[in-house]
């Protein structure tokens, strides 16, 4: 059964969803039953209804200088903050380079070197307590030559979870799409970082065109594997002892070192990758959240909240939020509900009304 929440009702959403979520989350197509635990924290960032992205409490953008030997390229890479916008329907950032018909978060790659680097973009989540779960971001790439887009987890250069996107790669006549499945190990770094050389890398070919388009990219960090799918279908897994076990940050980077084997470029004109949302479904760090739900969970009938599969359709949007800021801004896609927590949500819009 489905709920449309309009208008005036998604001031209370937040509100309830906590209440209706704090048994947690679960990935739909990793739910088995009462033998899965669920995450106990939800991450979500709505990039095409943000403000500007100095008000964002959940990304920093970042601002630092990278020599070409640091960078492991032809040239060095600049961040700079002026690289990164919100455009958004909220008015965000405005900046120049903000795309005409995409909404989201903009991270561009400029074409003009500033010496000898080229001017780049960053942002990291604030919370580095990501651990074990499932980590999903609405993009859309670039089809200009030579730059390398990531959305990745990092806790170190040995513990490091990554999609990279090539543009130099991409053929359209061909209708040949690569997308890079990296993680760092102690065994890439002894490699010098070249995780080709590794059992984990793997290149799979999208079946549609990433410049097109939203679509979501996604990978489940697990004990002992990691999963990485594209608008919800499994693309590769990876699994054994050079799997990361620490909590984390994630990143969105767009970047280019002038490497051929790599990133190609300086870009031939500014390239632009667009975000419309990050979402993460995790166990923390701390560990607290997990034992909470031992405690209380696994004795009680509380429902858990079941986390949507993301597509092409909603990519754009982000679909579904459990979380929020209260703002109205129109329909949500329904909250998929048991009928207890129906008429639970029922007694309390009757409360509140």
């Amino acid at each position: 059964m489905q709920i449309l929440l309009l208008g005036h009702c998604l001031l209370i959403l937040p509100r309830i969803v906590a209440g209706l979520c704090e048994c947690g989350y679960v990935a739909n197509d990793l739910w088995n039953g009462t033998k899965s635990q669920p995450f106990t924290n939800a991450f979500e960032s709505d990039f095409v209804n943000s403000k500007e992205i100095s008000k964002n409490k959940q990304w920093r953008p970042q601002q630092f200088d990278m020599t070409a030997q640091a960078a492991r390229g032809k040239y060095g890479m600049a961040f700079t903050t002026d690289n990164v916008a919100s455009c958004s329907n909220s008015g965000g950032d405005a900046r120049d380079f903000c795309p005409a018909n995409d909404k989201g978060l903009a991270l561009r790659v400029t074409s003009q070197l500033k010496g000898d680097a080229i001017p780049v973009a960053e942002v990291a989540a604030v919370n580095s307590g990501f651990k074990w779960g499932s980590y999903r971001a609405g993009m859309k790439f670039p089809a200009m030559n030579g730059t390398c887009a990531a959305f990745f987890w990092y806790f170190n250069d040995t513990q490091e979870i990554d999609f990279e996107f090539l543009s130099r790669e991409y053929n359209a006549d061909e209708k040949v799409f690569p997308v890079n499945l990296v993680i760092h190990s102690k065994k890439s770094m002894e490699q010098g970082y070249d995780a080709k050389k590794t059992d984990t890398f793997k290149r799979v070919n999208l079946d549609f065109d990433p410049t097109k388009g939203f679509h979501e990219y996604r990978f489940d960090y697990m004990p002992g594997r990691v999963l990485f799918y594209a608008d919800s279908v499994l693309l590769a897994e990876m699994a054994g002892q050079d799997m990361p076990s620490a909590a984390g940050r994630l990143m969105l980077r767009h970047w280019s070192n002038g490497d051929p084997k790599w990133s190609g470029g300086p870009p031939k004109e500014d390239s632009i990758l667009t975000v419309s949302y990050v979402k993460a479904f995790f166990n923390s760090s701390d560990g607290e959240g997990s034992s909470n739900w031992d405690e209380g969970c696994r004795k009680s009938n509380t429902p858990v909240c079941v986390i949507p599969n993301g597509t092409a359709g909603n990519a754009s949007t982000g679909g579904q939020y459990f979380t929020g800021s209260g703002v109205c801004s129109g329909p949500r896609e329904g909250l998929q509900l048991t009928p207890m927590v129906l008429l639970t949500f029922a007694l309390v819009v009757g409360i509140l009304w």
